[in-house]
This record gives C-alpha cells, sequence and structure tokens, in this order.
C-alpha cells in the first residue's frame, strides 16, 4: 500500500501528473501545534493530498491575544520558532486553532485570494476572513461559508483502518470470541474520572465479558489518571481474554478500532468518539457529560442514535453507516478550488 506523509515546513518533491489527469493540488496545513489541532488539520489536508505540507506556528504578546482578524501584520508577530511562511502560495491552506488564523487570513490576503483557505473548529474572529470554515455543531457557528459537522474531523481511513487491523488482528483477536474495544481518555475540569467512576466501568464490563464471552481490548491516553490505569490493570489484566496496552511499545488504539465488534469510549474525548463512530461498529460512551459545550455534542450524537450509553447491557448498540466529516469537508473544498480554478482560467 502507498505510504501517505505529511512534510513539516518544507516541500517535498512533488509528483508529476499523468497525462490527462488534473496536477495534484499543493496544501498546507497550519496549527500551533497540539494534538488535537493537529490532528483534524491533518487529517483534511491528507483527505486532498497525498503529500500535504505542515506548518507549526504561534504569535508573541500582544499578537496572540487578538481576535484573528485583528492582528496587525501577523507575519511579523510570528515566535521565532515558527515555521516561515512564504511564497509560492499553496491552491488549500487548512487552519486549526485560534491564533492560526490570523496567518491564515494573512496569506490569504497575500495570495491575492488564489488560495483556498479553510478553518477547522470555530475561528473566534469574523468567519467571512476565510473561503470556508468548519466548525462542530455545537459551536453555533453561522454564515453563508459555514459548514458545520455533528463530528471531529479525523485521518482514519478505511484503508489505514485495514492496514491496522492486519498488523494486530493475531494479538487482539480469538477465533469465535467478540472483541469489545474500550478507549480509555482522561479527567478534565468538567469530566471527573477517578476510582468511582473507574470501579463503575469495570463492573459494567466484568458483566458484559461474563455474559457474552467476549474478549476485552483496553487502552488508555496520554490523560488517563495512573490511578485509573492501576484500578484497571489490577482487576482485569490476569485474564487471559483481556489485552490491556501498558503505554510501552506500538500503540493498539488503531488496531483496536479497526477489529472491535463493539467499541466503548469514555465521553471527555471527542476525537476518540468521532473515531469510533468512523469505524461503523456500535459505539456506546462512558462517563459524565461535562461542560456546556461537551453536553450538547453528546446530546446531538445520542438523539440521533449514534452512540448509546455503555450501561453494561450485553447486547451492542445497533450498528451504524460509518460517519466520517473528513471527507464531507474535503468534498465541499474540492468544489471550492474547482470554482476557483475555472474562474481563474
Amino acid at each position: 500500500m502507498t505510504s501517505i506523509k505529511a512534510t513539516r515546513g518544507k516541500a517535498g518533491p512533488e509528483a508529476a501528473p499523468q497525462t490527462g489527469s488534473p496536477p495534484a493540488m499543493k496544501v498546507w496545513y497550519m496549527t500551533t501545534g497540539e494534538a488535537g489541532f493537529r490532528t483534524q488539520a491533518r487529517g483534511l489536508a491528507l483527505a486532498l493530498s497525498d503529500d500535504p505540507r505542515e506548518f507549526v506556528v504561534d504569535l508573541r504578546i500582544p499578537w496572540r491575544g487578538l481576535p484573528g482578524r485583528w492582528v496587525p501584520f501577523p507575519m511579523a508577530g510570528m515566535t521565532k520558532d515558527s515555521d516561515r511562511l512564504s511564497p509560492p502560495w499553496p491552491d488549500v491552506l487548512i487552519s486549526c486553532g485560534r491564533r492560526a488564523a490570523a496567518l491564515a487570513i494573512a496569506v490569504r490576503r497575500l495570495s491575492r485570494g488564489s488560495t483556498v483557505t479553510v478553518h477547522v473548529q470555530n475561528p473566534l474572529t469574523d468567519v467571512s476572513a476565510f473561503d470556508l470554515v468548519a466548525p462542530m455543531v455545537h459551536d453555533h457557528v453561522a454564515g453563508a461559508n459555514v459548514l458545520s459537522v455533528s463530528t471531529a474531523l479525523h485521518d482514519l481511513t478505511p484503508e489505514r483502518l485495514a492496514e491496522a487491523a492486519d498488523r494486530w488482528r493475531d494479538r487482539l483477536t480469538a477465533p469465535g470470541q467478540p472483541l469489545i474495544g474500550v478507549m480509555l481518555g482522561g479527567a478534565t475540569r468538567h469530566h471527573p474520572f477517578g476510582a468511582a467512576e473507574t470501579a463503575a466501568l469495570i463492573d459494567h464490563l466484568r458483566g458484559v465479558k461474563a455474559k457474552t464471552g467476549a474478549r476485552l481490548a483496553i487502552t488508555p491516553s496520554r490523560r488517563t489518571p495512573v490511578v485509573v490505569r492501576a484500578l484497571v490493570e489490577d482487576a482485569l489484566l490476569g485474564d487471559p481474554d483481556v489485552f490491556i496496552w501498558s503505554m510501552e511499545g506500538d500503540n493498539p488504539y488503531r488496531g483496536i478500532l479497526a477489529l472491535s465488534d463493539r467499541l466503548v469510549v469514555t465521553t471527555d474525548s471527542v476525537s476518540m468518539i468521532s473515531e469510533a463512530l468512523s469505524t461503523g461498529r456500535p459505539v456506546e460512551v462512558f462517563g459524565h457529560d461535562g461542560g456546556r459545550r461537551h453536553a450538547e455534542f453528546l446530546k446531538g450524537i445520542l438523539a440521533q442514535g449514534l452512540v448509546r450509553r455503555f450501561e453494561g447491557d450485553p447486547e451492542p448498540a445497533p450498528a451504524r453507516a460509518p460517519i466520517n466529516a473528513t471527507e464531507t469537508v474535503a468534498e465541499a473544498v474540492r468544489k471550492l478550488v474547482q470554482a476557483r480554478t475555472a474562474a481563474s482560467g
């Protein structure tokens, strides 16, 4: 399978298009480096190009505290560690994060409108400063160029899941046994995740396992509290039908997504829930609703029947068609680029 990569800071060689095929889009994506921002921007970039170029940028004080549209001369306000932005400008520039938004607005201006600018999430500034804005529904952003999505963007595709399945099948599955994948997030200000929550989750998992004979594949994340990991390991690690990632070696996350017959995801992570929904497997969520925006996200996907609360029901939630907001936004971007190309030609 052809490898797909993203270059950082400088472009790799551009492949020559095949005769009769349209030229490949030149795509950049830009964030301030946070993992969640990078995943969403990279996912959209890879849906548009086999070789996008990544930029990690930031702004100094006082530029960093201003809404993107209000930042004067943002290029001059970049930190010394930022990747430099210079022409030739790309066909598409994807930004994610408020401070990256200011620089995307600058590139749109400097390119004289030839670059299609796409901002993922709420830019916290005037949406008309971009060609397309792709926030989540619970952001309540409106505008003629706004495409709101119910789930977060990501870089999972059927091909990447199939590759992960091949790599992890022997370690995670056993003939004749269903597999339940469990994705553990962490505590936040609005999402307590301690001993009480962990005890309830373990009780539900034990009950389902006893009634169904299922195997469990559990993966913590970097944010999972040490006490949660310890409690889960003490309760379940001795069972030969339970796999728990030790946080060392290869991460089984994608393998678990690809191979599980049923997925349980803690409610603190919009990204993990969105990625689970892209598999088409039954998805159940466990934990507190959290703050207003998070609660709205959960309320929306519960109301649509996309997920169910995990309360130890031995029967999984109904399977749903895969949901991939990344491809929805990518198709909208392709249409914008086609229209821009036709207008300039």
